[in-house]
């Protein structure tokens, strides 16, 4: 006797707005045919397998034998997808396949209201339960577009909103750049020169962001846009202004891939000096060398001012990966990218080996956070000499190209393996020996001279702080960003630290990443790189400590409801609303902020047109060995040639030094050039970005060094070359050489 049905349950309707797949209040569903004897706790972040309740489906049930007998009134298990296209997955298993038929009469369509519908519930075959929900007959296909019901403009709006904001941002930036002057700079550097217009374009486009991966849509395509959109107002928006290329080290890096081109080898310090540390770590310059000749360009200088927008973009791939090992909440995943950008300001994504190696960093981590986990309390084998190979190849390329960041890869490897999640000590085994050989044989040379500073800098955590961010700007300008930049790192590690305490469930299965942002800390007691250690370790926390603090702004997705029941409408309580908006401001406030930190110092790294056509008149027709005495070294192609010229930089003499050069100016300087022989000469240069990068970072203001330009053209002793409004070249009089010796 079959028993009445029971109609099919309702959907279960999306809460909060967020898709199915995303995680629960407290914790998350594991992934179907997930292992979580890792260590992988069900919690934040976690996927669990999406159910369509939408149709009214029941949930699977468990996997049996195929043809097992189905005790009477159980769930029959779900067809698989081998099962004959006859076989309905309505009959009982091991039955033969049968077509249902439609036991009731059906009502006739109406006018406007679609296909027609079965009118009364069909009869229960034997073995389904009065209480279990069925699957919906399948209605014809629709033919005619009348039937579709009509769409309404709400929804149509709905669609196409993440396409309005990043137009509407994308059109305010474009307007920006065309209607934005940088050719008087003051003190704050590009904020200052930036048009209104551009503020507005990144807020629009900050908070179409956050309405976006807040959500319904749980897609990537929308998110990455977003992320592109921000990398290119950040980062390329510079490159657009400026004519030529920021930064002196980036012009420096460019005569170090110069000289692999004259040169065509590599040489020692016999040749080069203090430069030939480049021809020891030359991975990145010989790579560039090969670009600049594929491409068919003079120098890198064609390409570098885009360098930190393809540099950038060329971490997107590694940090996805390094996130999507730990969750799937897509919302979690783009916003920490989103703060990961934001909160890059240190600018070592300029053209240099930095911004290379930290990619490949990131690169190795997410190999072996994704292919080196233990799975069931074992070690993962399979496959595992390819990605042993891969990751091999990752660390020599990171090693024959940089200092420091093999280092610091080092010390984060080793702080996963000593986790039992990761207890696998191939990957920091093969970067120790990798590491050590380039060490022990191409850089030999370099590190047996700079051992006894470095062995002095050890454990000296003080001096090495103080000689980074421990210095004290004299600029206002300088004074600004330094101290943007500081709240603007203080906010995402505090967010970092509010995210990990608030989350115990995604702490738990990122640990990780709270390891990979510890790691780099004991790099402070190994030495002040060149007064930039700070700088380099906050960089290397950023990708872990970025992923917390999203965490911290995003809300724990609600459970979703049971399966055959209706979950209910969230309502926030009285006085919660206001809070809704506490992180998107902090998200715009935080996007706001990366300006001035990362150009509020662009009247020191942008060098016009003219001064950069002076320098080079003045290696144009320097003969081999001579000498150029400058200020500092802040000016385009400072270390142009340096494989025949030499340089000198008064003002990174002793202080004692300075002092006698401000008192007699054009005497002390022509005894300092006496010593070059003919047929070489001597050379004083002064330029706008010597004196900007003085009086923003000390020691002289632009007073001072006008004095010092002013008595060197009055004095007999010098001749002029060239001038412009960008800056003077003196060279040093032959029978001044022979006076002064």
């Amino acid at each position: 006797m079959p028993e009445p049905d029971t109609p099919a349950a309702p959907p279960t309707p999306d809460t909060c707005g967020e898709a199915r797949g995303d995680t629960r209040e407290g914790g998350e569903v594991p992934r179907r045919g997930a292992d979580t004897s890792r260590g992988d706790t069900p919690g934040d972040d976690a996927a669990y397998p999406r159910a369509d309740t939408a149709r009214g489906d029941t949930p699977r049930a468990a996997p049996g034998r195929r043809g097992a007998d189905t005790p009477h009134g159980d769930t029959p298990e779900a067809a698989p997808a081998y099962r004959h296209a006859d076989t309905s997955p309505w009959d009982t298993p091991g039955a033969a396949p049968a077509r249902r038929r439609a036991a009731e009469p059906r009502r006739a369509a109406e006018p406007g209201t679609g296909p027609a519908r079965r009118d009364t519930p069909g009869p229960v075959l034997p073995y389904e339960r009065a209480d279990t929900p069925r699957r919906a007959a399948a209605e014809p296909p629709v033919t005619d577009l009348s039937d579709l019901p009509p769409v309404s403009w709400a929804a149509r709006i709905a669609a196409v909103r993440p396409a309005l904001a990043l137009s509407a941002a994308l059109a305010l930036w474009a307007y920006a750049v065309r209607h934005t002057d940088v050719s008087r700079l003051d003190d704050l550097g590009l904020v200052t020169a930036l048009h209104p217009a551009f503020w507005a374009g990144l807020a629009v486009l900050t908070v179409g962001f956050w309405c976006t991966v807040r959500g319904g849509r749980r897609g990537d395509l929308w998110p990455a846009a977003y992320v592109l959109g921000l990398l290119v107002m950040e980062r390329a928006t510079q490159a657009v202004l400026y004519p030529t290329p920021l930064y002196a080290w980036a012009w420096k890096h460019d005569a170090v891939v110069g000289h692999l081109l004259t040169a065509g080898r590599l040489q020692g310090a016999d040749r080069l000096g203090d430069m030939a540390v480049y021809d020891q770590w030359p991975g990145f310059f010989a790579a560039q060398a090969a670009l600049v000749r594929l491409l068919g360009v003079q120098d890198a200088a064609m390409y570098m001012a885009w360098w930190p927008l393809a540099s950038s973009v060329l971490l997107l791939l590694p940090l996805l990966l390094v996130y999507r090992t730990f969750t799937e909440d897509r919302r979690l995943i783009w916003t920490a990218v989103w703060v990961f950008c934001v909160a890059n300001w240190v600018g070592q994504d300029y053209f240099s080996p930095q911004s290379v190696a930290f990619a490949l960093h990131l690169g190795v981590l997410a190999v072996v956070l994704r292919r080196y986990a233990r799975t069931g309390g074992h070690p993962a084998r399979r496959g595992q000499a390819l990605w042993t190979v891969l990751i091999t190849v990752l660390v020599a390329a990171i090693v024959v190209s940089h200092q420091l960041t093999p280092a610091m890869l080092v010390v984060s490897l080793i702080a996963l393996a000593v986790t039992r999640r990761h207890r696998d000590w191939t990957p920091s085994a093969t970067a120790v020996v990798v590491f050590l050989a380039w060490c022990l044989t191409a850089a030999l040379p370099f590190l047996s001279a700079a051992m006894p500073e470095l062995i002095r800098a050890v454990g000296d955590i003080g001096g090495n702080v103080e000689a980074g961010y421990g210095t004290t700007p004299t600029g206002t300008g300088a004074l600004v960003s330094s101290w943007t930049a500081r709240l603007l790192t203080a906010s995402v590690l505090l967010l970092a630290l509010a995210g990990a305490v608030r989350r115990k469930a995604l702490r738990h299965r990122a640990r990780p990443l709270l390891l990979l942002a510890a790691a780099p800390l004991p790099m402070f007691a190994a030495g002040s790189y060149g007064s930039e250690m700070i700088f380099r370790v906050l960089m290397f926390m950023l990708p872990g400590a970025a992923f917390f603090a999203a965490a911290a702004l995003l809300p724990p997705v609600p459970a979703p409801a049971a399966a055959g029941t209706t979950a209910p409408r969230a309502t926030p309580p009285r006085g919660a609303r206001p809070a809704l908006w506490v992180p998107l401001t902090a998200l715009l406030a935080g996007t706001l902020a990366f300006v001035p930190s990362y150009s509020g110092k662009d009247r020191v790294s942008y060098f016009p047109p003219r001064e950069v056509a002076l320098v080079r008149q003045l290696f144009d027709q320097a003969p081999d060995g001579s000498l150029v005495v400058a200020a500092n070294r802040n000016y385009p192609l400072a270390l142009e040639a340096y494989w025949r010229t030499d340089h000198y930089w008064f003002l990174d003499d002793d202080r004692r030094h300075v002092d006698e050069i401000l008192r007699d100016p054009a005497t002390v300087l022509a005894r300092d050039m006496a010593a070059v022989r003919p047929p070489a000469r001597a050379y004083f240069l002064l330029t706008r970005g010597q004196m900007a990068h003085s009086a923003m970072n000390g020691p002289l203001d632009e007073p001072a060094l006008r004095r010092v330009r002013d008595a060197v053209a009055a004095s007999p002793r010098f001749a002029p070359v060239a001038e412009n409004d960008a800056g003077v070249l003196y060279v040093l009089k032959p029978a001044s050489r022979e006076g002064d010796r």
